[in-house]
């Protein structure tokens, strides 16, 4: 982005999630609470809130958004071995707009197998090129490089789409994301060092999750007033 790679940015897509067994067969990856509604579980008020600092950091303040929540799976098995009802969503499609026209969609899923790059990917396309990042690498492609594709049901793709993408070359080494800003907090703590990511910055985060729930409700597209 810093070098106008995408030109003008278009679109956004993320894809996150994974399977977390039920337990029944398999014992699940996950605690029970996460899918009890009273026990403030839901993967809305969970993944919203991490959306909204991405989505408000990299490609646009967030200023709308409509969010469909479901619970796929009706019933689990807690630690205990006892069979709970799911009162909570356990999957959330939604769909973002963002500052300057940017449109983003992401399914946010414990009800998903994974088939892309990793447990998270975001795919960025904009009028120059295009990026699929991952939680590790990150892929592009070119305008130059983009493939001309045809569509004729009547006989197999003859491009494989996977070919026209180059990966981005590992120039910096990265340390864990967490450990990252829990050191720039301690900095801010101990040598007055600027930290913009304020009390005010995590409501913004709360605020998207509660306006998806709204959405969600209402089944209708809800706006993100500016938080003051």
């Amino acid at each position: 982005m810093e070098n106008d790679f995408f030109g003008k940015i278009l679109s956004v897509r993320g894809e996150f999630g994974y399977w977390v067994f039920e337990g029944f067969n398999v014992p699940a990856q996950r605690p029970s609470w996460n899918y009890r509604k009273e026990d403030d579980g839901g993967i809305i008020v969970d993944m919203l809130c991490h959306w909204r600092y991405v989505l408000d950091n990299l490609f646009g303040n967030v200023k709308g958004v409509f969010c469909l929540g479901t619970t796929h799976i009706p019933e689990r098995v807690d630690e205990r071995g006892n069979i709970y009802k799911c009162t909570a969503d356990d999957a959330a499609y939604a769909t973002f707009e963002l500052e300057g026209g940017v449109i983003a969609h992401f399914n946010s899923s414990w009800v998903t197998r994974v088939r892309r790059d990793d447990l998270l990917t975001l795919h960025v396309d904009g009028t120059k090129g295009s990026a699929v990042a991952g939680l590790r690498e990150c892929w592009t492609q070119h305008y130059g490089n983009t493939p001309k594709p045809v569509w004729n049901p009547d006989i197999p793709n003859p491009i494989n789409f996977y070919e026209g993408w180059s990966k981005v070359p590992e120039q910096e080494v990265y340390d864990n994301a967490f450990k990252a800003e829990w050191e720039l907090f301690l900095r801010h703590v101990v040598k007055d060092e600027p930290f913009r990511w304020n009390l005010m910055e995590g409501a913004k985060g709360v605020q998207l999750a509660e306006k998806g729930l709204e959405s969600w409700a209402k089944k209708s597209w809800v706006e993100i007033p500016d938080l003051k």
